[in-house]
């Protein structure tokens, strides 16, 4: 099929890459977000799927929004067969989703209808899901109510973060993607609406909800910072300064909710259960490093507490 490819950040790749490399689809030309400032330097970056798409001489869109006339325009003349999105990052107007013979498929990372909207993968691993998946679907007017193509799992370890998780789904899902729309062409494969039951809602990650405070149960702030890594990043405050957290490991033992305690094994919090050992943390204005170390360097007064 001749597709018009549209996404945006890194695990938009992965599937881009495997229908470059295809033998029975072509990719014409790629729709993906406008060039953003990004960096100290802040310079004008091209996001991934561009970047990659640039790599391989294909014409690449970047409209503020899709339903600006000239990218209408210019996707009509086109005529794809098809348009696969993977975290495209804008809502598709009807006169856009009409333009594609087979319209538009998406990749959303999770099992729909659990986890429809912005970030799937986070709220997967916050509510402590031990399976989750991939699935292709075709886009209409609704938050990913479209029905389903087809589906892949994927088994939610006990230490992932959100960037590991993602990671894997990137790519077994460009596989999904490639084989729904081979389904799709030889009309083998048709989509099935989604059902009413067990719908749940992933909205957007802000700065804010990284912000993690230790006054509740050790599994649930171990979920959340994982849920929050890489991006938006976990944080918390001690001594008024904002601290970056990585993951951090939960032990047997009890501590005054919220005290951090240093030792030679490490640093300690409690929390509303059993307490936490800090993993690798970033002071203001310093690269990440052991807890212990930037303990030391802090030398905290016995009692302090965190968030």
């Amino acid at each position: 099929m001749r597709v018009v490819f549209a996404g945006t950040p890194e695990p938009a790749v992965p599937s881009l890459r495997r229908l470059i490399e295809s033998e029975g689809h072509e990719v014409v030309a790629v729709l993906t977000r406008p060039d953003a400032v990004a960096g100290r330097g802040r310079k004008l970056l091209r996001s991934p799927v561009g970047q990659l798409a640039d790599e391989h001489g294909i014409p690449v869109f970047t409209p503020r929004k899709p339903s600006e006339p000239e990218f209408v325009a210019a996707l009509t003349e086109l005529a794809p067969d098809c348009c696969p999105v993977v975290a495209y990052g804008a809502l598709l107007p009807q006169q856009v989703l009409d333009i594609p013979t087979h319209g538009w498929i998406n990749l959303h990372f999770s099992l729909l209808p659990a986890w429809r909207g912005a970030a799937p993968v986070q709220a997967a691993i916050d509510a402590g899901d031990d399976m989750t998946g991939a699935s292709t679907f075709l886009i209409e007017a609704g938050l990913d109510t479209g029905p389903v193509y087809g589906v892949m799992t994927e088994k939610i370890g006990l230490t992932d973060t959100a960037g590991e998780l993602l990671t894997r789904l990137a790519e077994a899902g460009a596989v999904l993607l490639e084989k729904t729309l081979d389904g799709v062409e030889d009309g083998s494969l048709q989509a099935i609406p989604q059902s009413h039951d067990g719908v749940t809602y992933a909205p957007k990650v802000t700065v804010e909800a990284g912000r993690i405070g230790f006054d509740e149960p050790a599994l649930a702030i171990s979920r959340h910072i994982r849920a929050v890594t890489p991006a938006p990043g976990a944080w918390t405050e001690v001594n008024g300064l904002r601290l970056k957290l990585g993951p951090v490991e939960m032990v047997e033992e009890t501590l005054p909710e919220r005290e951090i305690e240093v030792r030679k094994s490490g640093v300690f919090v409690g929390t509303s259960t059993t307490a936490v050992r800090l993993g690798q943390v970033q002071p203001p204005g310093k690269k990440m490093m052991n807890a212990l170390d930037w303990a030391r360097g802090a030398r905290l007064a016995p009692g302090t507490v965190i968030g």
